[in-house]
């Protein structure tokens, strides 16, 4: 099961990242790139725990609906999300905030199970835990980039 770690560095308060990373519209402001915008559940402003949200995006050229809910959170600090319907067999993406002198540190850890077995495991080594390592990355990136804009 592949796992991709990233940390990026905001000037701003762990709260404003905490809540800025968990707002709907906001997120799809970070994933133009794939359309993505939300479908179902959820559609608009904060998540909370217990919440869904549907999400629509184009992947490899497909469009695609992925559904997760938010299994925990800790205001401020921790919210997790999983898959509950999709293109992967599972995934969880813990979303952690840490005050660092200056800001703070948001840390992305996406693990994931790909479908189809052994034809998962390879296409992950070809291009899928790239593809959703640049993901993960240019998402932090655009957060850093709108909370950054706003102060």
């Amino acid at each position: 099961m592949p796992v991709i770690r990233h940390q990026q560095f905001i000037k701003a308060s762990v709260e404003v990242c905490f809540n800025l990373a968990r707002n709907v519209d906001i997120h799809t402001q970070t994933t133009s790139k794939t359309k993505e915008k939300a479908v179902g559940g959820v559609t608009q402003g904060y998540l909370e725990k217990g919440d869904t949200v549907t999400w629509e995006a184009i992947h490899f050229g497909i469009k695609q609906r992925l559904t997760a809910k938010v299994i925990h959170m800790e205001k401020s600090t921790v919210f997790v999300d999983i898959m509950v319907k999709g293109a992967f067999s599972s995934f969880t993406h813990t979303h952690q905030f840490k005050e660092e002198k200056g800001g703070t540190i948001m840390i992305d850890t996406f693990e994931y199970k790909s479908p189809f077995g052994p034809i998962g495991i390879i296409a992950d080594k070809l291009f899928l835990e790239r593809y959703m390592t640049g993901f993960i990355i240019s998402r932090a990136r655009e957060l850093k980039r709108i909370v950054e804009k706003g102060n």
